[in-house]
C-alpha cells in the first residue's frame, strides 16, 4: 500500500510515497571488523525517495544544497538537521514527534512520526529480497561517478527495486538513526547507500559509511521512516 503526500512549489511538484514494508529479518556485515549480525524487523514504513531540495525548504524554509533543484535529493545536511526535518514534518503533518533532545537525541520507538531509518530497516528495503550486492545492474538503477557528470540528479529517475524504492544506491549517501561503533567511533552515525561521486564498489546494499553527526557534504542526504505497517 502506498501512502502519498505531494510537495508543492512554484511551478514544481514532487512526489513522494511511504511504501508498507513488511517484517523480515536481515543480515548486517561490516568489513572493517570482519564480523555480521542479523536482526528481526517489525513493519515500517520508508519513503520510495530521499527528501527532495523542495521537500526539505517546504518543512524547513532553508535550501542547503549548493544549488537549488527541486527534484534533486536535498544534500550539505547532517544527520542532526535530518532529525530537525523529521520532527517538523511530524508537527507539521499532526503526528507525534519521534525525536525528543539536542545534545543526546532519544527516540520514542512508539512514535507515529517520521524518523530515519535504521541501517537494517534501510538495507532490508534496499535489497528487497534479493541477495546479492545489488539489486539490478547498476548503472541502470544508481547515479554514481561513471554516470553522473560529477553532481546529484533528479531522485525516481533510476530504475526501482522490487518493492517501488528509487535511489537506494547512488545519487546521495542516506543517513541512518545508528551509531556506527560507539566504543571506537562514539557518536558517529551510519551512512549507507553510496553517492554521485562514488566508485562502483561503495554503491552496494551491504557498504557501511560513518561520520559525525554534524558533518555536512555535497553527496548526503536522507530518506524518512516511520514505525508501523
Amino acid at each position: 500500500m502506498l501512502t502519498h503526500f505531494l510537495y508543492g512549489r512554484t511551478s514544481t511538484i514532487v512526489q513522494m510515497s511511504m511504501i508498507s514494508v513488511p517484517g523480515g529479518r536481515v543480515t548486517l556485515s561490516d568489513r572493517r571488523t570482519q564480523s555480521s549480525w542479523t536482526l528481526d524487523l517489525a513493519p515500517f514504513r520508508l519513503a520510495s525517495v530521499p527528501v527532495t531540495q523542495g521537500g526539505y525548504a517546504e518543512v524547513l524554509g532553508e535550501w542547503p544544497s549548493a544549488s537549488r533543484r527541486d527534484r534533486c535529493p536535498v544534500d550539505g545536511v547532517s544527520w542532526s538537521d535530518a532529525i530537525s526535518y523529521c520532527n517538523a514534518r511530524s508537527l507539521r503533518e499532526g503526528l507525534t514527534p519521534a525525536y525528543s533532545g539536542d545534545d543526546e537525541v532519544t527516540w520514542d520507538a512508539e512514535a507515529d512520526g517520521y524518523r530515519l531509518p535504521t541501517e537494517a530497516e534501510w538495507e532490508f528495503a534496499c535489497r528487497a529480497g534479493t541477495s546479492g550486492p545489488r539489486y539490478g545492474p547498476l548503472d541502470e538503477i544508481a547515479w554514481y561517478r561513471g554516470n553522473s557528470g560529477e553532481r546529484s540528479h533528479d531522485v525516481g529517475e533510476k530504475q526501482a527495486n522490487a518493492w517501488g524504492f528509487h535511489d537506494m544506491l547512488g545519487n546521495v549517501w542516506n543517513w541512518c538513526w545508528d551509531l556506527y561503533d560507539s566504543d571506537v567511533y562514539g557518536s558517529y552515525r551510519v551512512l549507507r547507500g553510496g553517492g554521485w561521486f562514488d566508485e562502483p564498489w561503495s554503491c552496494r546494499a551491504g557498504v557501511r559509511r560513518r561520520s559525525h553527526p554534524t558533518f555536512r557534504v555535497d553527496d548526503v542526504g536522507f530518506r524518512v521512516a516511520r514505525t508501523g505497517p
